[in-house]
């Protein structure tokens, strides 16, 4: 079975020695341009957490790739962060962004006519925008998540983000105190993973029942 189908068109023949010298300079050898060449997809930003942890995946990925025979190429991702965008115009931006995901991985693996995909995301934007940008390009694809965020955790309660939305609507309603709102604030969040559940609108203006 021929693995290398795509990126043989800048990997073999003469006229592709240009294209080899620059495929050298990230670490290919002679042995390697008969390899499959591999995407990895790589969602890791520190602009939110639920894409912070991604990096460490993405490496341990590239290694497997590697072992596996393949030539990994990696590449980044743009991400929106809902949470924090939330009630600003950056809201604005969110869906869309899943687009511009989709559309950032396919012209990276097309322009480099790669034989396979490997994307690693954690929200609900390089989610769908890496199973979009999977499903146009009909080459072998996998997808891996990168996992939840823990639970905060602020006077034996267990937090989410979406707690801290719920203690906003719970101090703007008396019932409880700036001192508690503050601590959900900073316990709600422990680290890095996808908070998920900040999407839930609904559930974010109705105060816990624990405050009353």
């Amino acid at each position: 079975m021929e693995l290398n189908k795509r990126s043989k068109v800048v990997t073999q023949g003469v006229q592709r020695s240009p294209n080899r010298a620059m495929l050298r300079a990230v670490g290919f050898g002679d042995d390697d341009f008969t390899k499959p060449i591999v995407g990895i997809a790589n969602g890791y930003s520190t602009i939110t957490p639920c894409n912070m942890g991604l990096n460490d995946l993405a490496v341990r990925a590239e290694a497997g790739a590697r072992a596996a025979g393949a030539m990994p190429q990696m590449f980044g991702t743009i991400t929106v962060s809902d949470g924090i965008s939330m009630g600003t115009e950056g809201m604005k931006y969110s869906l869309v962004s899943r687009e511009v995901i989709a559309d950032a991985i396919e012209t990276a693996c097309n322009g480099q006519s790669m034989d396979g995909v490997l994307a690693i995301g954690g929200c609900d934007k390089n989610m769908p925008g890496a199973m979009i940008a999977i499903a146009r390009m009909n080459i072998p694809g996998i997808f891996v998540y990168g996992g939840t965020i823990k639970p905060g955790n602020y006077e034996g309660r267990d937090l989410t983000v979406v707690s801290a939305f719920e203690a906003v609507g719970a101090y703007s309603g008396g019932k409880i105190d700036l001192a508690e709102l503050t601590g959900v604030e900073q316990n709600a969040c422990p680290g890095a993973g996808p908070v998920g559940a900040c999407l839930q609108l609904i559930p974010c203006l109705r105060p816990l029942k624990q405050w009353g």
